[in-house]
C-alpha cells in the first residue's frame, strides 16, 4: 500500500485576501495558478468598475469556464485527427504488409 502524499501548507493572496492551501503537489504550482487567478480577477475589477469581490469571482470562473471549454474543443479536435491518422497510417501499413 502506497503511503499518503505528503501535504504541505502553501500561504497565496488572491484578490487582496490571504489564504493557506494543504496541497500534495508542487507547492510551486499552486503559487503560479493562484497568481494567475490574482491576476485574473484583478483584470476584471479593473474593467468592471466597482462590483464587489463575489462578482469578481464570479466573472472569472465564467472567463476560466470558457478557456476551459475552448481547450477541451482543440483537445477533442486532436484526438478526431489523431485517430483519423492511426485509421489512415493502419490502411497503409496493411497494405504495404500484403
Amino acid at each position: 500500500m502506497d503511503p499518503a502524499p505528503e501535504r504541505k501548507t502553501v500561504r497565496v493572496t488572491i484578490y487582496n485576501q490571504p489564504y493557506t492551501l494543504a496541497v500534495t503537489g508542487e507547492a510551486a504550482e499552486v503559487e503560479s495558478l493562484a497568481h494567475s487567478v490574482d491576476e485574473l480577477m484583478m483584470e476584471i475589477a479593473q474593467g468592471a468598475g466597482n462590483v464587489d469581490g463575489a462578482r469578481v469571482a464570479v466573472l472569472a470562473c465564467l472567463h476560466l469556464a470558457d478557456r476551459l471549454r475552448g481547450v477541451e474543443g482543440e483537445l477533442s479536435g486532436f484526438r478526431n485527427r489523431v485517430g483519423e491518422k492511426a485509421r489512415q497510417f493502419s490502411i497503409v501499413l496493411d497494405a504495404a504488409m500484403k
